[in-house]
């Protein structure tokens, strides 16, 4: 069993989630939001020492025309920097369309009686447990 921890990284908020490979299960855990772009590595660190985790995954945005997106040289690095400053390994997930779902579960809850206003912070910590939904069945946790 494993814990492994998910980010749906962005210059303004980073989404996180968390799961156990024992299980299969991802839950969103936070949203943090970076400061001058840079991510809330404070928080980050926070993060791991109450949940320990052993894996991480970070949502890396594919284009549906084969073209790079932007922000994959600042994932690339979030990546790098990660796995340099815990000494964890790092994978990435294809994260395309897992903000849409994140916004449709949200809508689904605010159809269902739900009376509070979605949040971006909200989305993106879904986003970032779709994530790690995605990569555990990719993995075969699921």
């Amino acid at each position: 069993m494993a814990t492994v921890i998910a980010f749906d990284f962005g210059l303004k908020r980073t989404g996180v989630a968390v799961g156990n490979t024992l299980t299969g299960s991802a839950s969103p855990e936070c949203t943090l939001l970076s400061q001058d772009q840079k991510p809330d590595w404070q928080g980050i660190s926070r993060l791991f020492e109450i949940w320990k985790p052993e894996q991480l995954v970070v949502g890396m945005p594919t284009e549906l025309d084969g073209s790079e997106n932007p922000l994959k040289k600042r994932i690339e690095r979030f990546c790098n920097q990660l796995n340099g400053r815990y000494s964890l390994p790092v994978d990435q997930e294809n994260e395309q369309f897992t903000s849409i779902e994140a916004a449709g579960r949200l809508k689904q809850l605010r159809q269902s009686g739900r009376k509070k206003k979605v949040s971006k912070e909200e989305v993106d910590k879904i986003a970032a447990s779709i994530i790690l939904e995605n990569w555990m069945t990719r993995q075969g946790y699921r």
